[in-house]
């Protein structure tokens, strides 16, 4: 009689356990789906490319172009990786990105948003070459001209200085040296000395990049597109702290990546 007794009362304890746990579960997703601001977080498609790449232990991610359609926000990225004896690139096609990623990255079009240095990753946005190649006696060297110090790639490396703009903003090494000397590498954005505008959308749009899709839009067309993701980014923190959570609605991606050993520097990454 014991015996069942104890049976009964475990049995009972252990429904009691399964309704509460069903009962969180169906909360959960009360919560989330009546708060659209707190949705699980969900990866860009520069988190996907550096999961692709986790076996490099040096590459560079940099964002070639961006454009605004009907159906969403749109990102097109340049990748480099770097190997012992020569260097990878491949350009992808265009990848959807949330509207939250597209507001905090609408200012680094030409500029590197993730790479890796020596197996670190760091997603701080900063002028593209900076963290690998300019200053690397390897692909390069610091010369002078008129008093002043330039970096200048090697032949084997001069399509390096289109990539990276080199050509229209040459590096001079009072930069360089503010980058790493100025507390930037790895902590916070760099755009140039003094806060200028050397390097970001601005300054490659006006010139190299007007060909590219963000560069040949009209003014006022990017100026609403602007305008639109920082009304609603602001919307989304706002919502998100209300809700005493601090994740911020993420649109999914369709895209997959996978590893490339490809030198071509046009086509779908790892498409």
């Amino acid at each position: 009689m014991d015996n069942k007794l104890a049976k009964i009362i475990i049995a009972v304890v252990i429904g009691f356990f399964m309704l509460k746990t069903c009962s969180t579960c169906r909360s959960s997703r009360n919560y989330y789906s009546s708060n659209p601001t707190v949705s699980s977080w969900e990866k860009s498609p520069v988190d996907k490319l550096v999961r692709s790449l986790s076996n490099e232990n040096n590459f560079s991610i940099i964002l070639l172009d961006m454009d605004s359609r009907s159906d969403g926000y749109f990102h097109q990225y340049n990748v480099l990786i770097e190997k012992p004896d020569t260097i990878l690139t491949q350009q992808t096609g265009w990848e959807k990105v949330s509207e939250s990623f597209f507001a905090e990255n609408i200012n680094n079009m030409g500029m590197e948003i993730a790479s890796k240095k020596d197996g670190k990753l760091s997603k701080v946005a900063s002028p593209a070459g900076y963290n690998h190649y300019i200053g690397n006696e390897k692909y390069g060297h610091w010369t002078q001209r008129n008093g002043t110090s330039f970096w200048e790639f090697y032949g084997q490396y001069a399509f390096m200085s289109s990539m990276f703009n080199l050509m229209t903003y040459p590096v001079r090494r009072s930069y360089y040296d503010d980058y790493y000397g100025g507390g930037y590498y790895g902590r916070r954005s760099y755009y140039g000395p003094s806060g200028s505008n050397m390097y970001g959308t601005k300054s490659y749009t006006s010139k190299t990049g007007k060909s590219t899709t963000w560069g040949s839009k009209p003014s006022n067309f990017k100026s609403q597109v602007r305008s639109q993701v920082s009304r609603s980014s602001s919307t989304s923190q706002s919502r998100s702290y209300s809700s005493g959570s601090s994740y911020s609605q993420k649109s999914r991606s369709s895209s997959r990546y996978s590893s490339s050993s490809s030198r071509s520097r046009s086509g779908g990454f790892g498409k």
